[in-house]
């Protein structure tokens, strides 16, 4: 199921036949970016989920 180095070969080509070898950097800024945004929201989801959890126990403690 993975994908071996002919795969990966042929889909960059396509990728730079398609697009043109100017764009694929922009592609890949693009993609950066959106990596990093989807990152930074589960650290936040994560953060909340934390706090909360956090909040729970403190919360059943004092009872």
């Amino acid at each position: 199921m993975g994908l071996g180095t002919q795969e990966i070969i042929l889909i960059l080509l396509v990728v730079l036949i398609f697009f043109g070898a100017k764009k694929i950097p922009e592609l890949a800024r693009g993609l950066g970016k959106g990596v990093s945004e989807f990152k930074k929201g589960m650290n936040d989801v994560q953060n909340e989920l934390n706090k909360e959890i956090t909040e729970t126990k403190t919360d059943e403690k004092k009872s």
